[in-house]
């Protein structure tokens, strides 16, 4: 019986490095991709407890299937606190996931925590200095700047190498917040009212030390340490209209009724 030339070659045989590193990319991106769908049907099996079966089907679907193009380009995670604009004592942790959208600009959704049945509680525009110091003196009112945040360590990168953190708030520091929470979760279980203008802390004993304890506990931190890491960090000049309550007068957003025009 005759056999041809591939007949008789052993499996494997004849594959050159390329071929074989080409078949271990496939292999790494399907059970990479395998890990993936697999943490998503966790993760929306979390969520959906109470849910309709048609529901949770309908969900599990749509994130299978659905391609979401901005939530893919979320590739900054920060843990730090806010206050409201007009009242220090309404403090509150905010977990942001942002996308560095322009060269001067990040765009980041607000949580209340990273977890699965997290409550999405505001929006925080970042801004570059340069940027901010173009702004009206009307808008400046609206915004923060985060030198003290980084400085103090109070603002974090959870889960990111110490190095690389480092370099990261290398920039940030000198950098523009704009901040509402549309969920005053510090008061209720639902996002009742509109949504409301926040600040950042900018001295040290302003932030409540058992809010700051309390989730470096829960994410293994420690700020203290993180504050000694960065403090070759040169510390900004603030520039003038930010962090406007300083003055003792600030703005905070309200209902107003309105003929409506037609």
């Amino acid at each position: 019986m005759a056999f041809t030339q591939n007949a008789r070659r052993p499996r494997g045989a004849g594959r050159g490095p390329a071929a074989s590193l080409g078949v271990g990319i496939a292999a790494g991106a399907t059970a990479a991709a395998g890990l993936l769908l697999g943490r998503k049907a966790v993760t929306m099996s979390k969520v959906g407890k109470g849910h309709p079966l048609k529901h949770r089907a309908l969900d599990m679907a749509a994130g299978a299937m659905q391609t979401k193009y901005p939530l893919d380009a979320m590739s900054t995670y920060l843990n730090g606190f806010h206050m409201y604009a007009d009242d220090m004592g309404r403090q509150v942790e905010a977990t942001h996931f942002c996308i560095h959208l322009q060269h001067d600009l990040h765009q980041c959704v607000i949580f209340d925590r990273n977890a699965p049945d997290a409550r999405l509680i505001g929006i925080e525009y970042i801004i570059s200095e340069e940027r901010f110091r173009a702004l009206p003196a009307d808008e400046k009112r609206l915004w923060h700047s985060h030198h003290y945040e980084v400085k103090s360590g109070s603002l974090t990168a959870p889960g990111i190498p110490d190095l690389a953190e480092h370099a990261y708030f290398e920039d940030l520091v000198t950098t523009y917040g704009k901040t509402f929470h549309t969920w005053q979760y510090d008061r209720d279980d639902f996002p009742y009212g509109i949504p409301q203008l926040m600040m950042g802390f900018t001295e040290h004993g302003q932030a409540a030390q058992e809010m700051i304890q309390a989730r470096d506990d829960r994410l293994g931190i420690s700020t203290s340490h993180k504050r000694e890491n960065r403090s070759d960090i040169a510390t900004p000049e603030v520039a003038p209209g930010a962090n406007a309550w300083e003055s003792g007068r600030t703005i905070q957003t309200r209902i107003e009724e309105r003929e409506f025009k037609r």
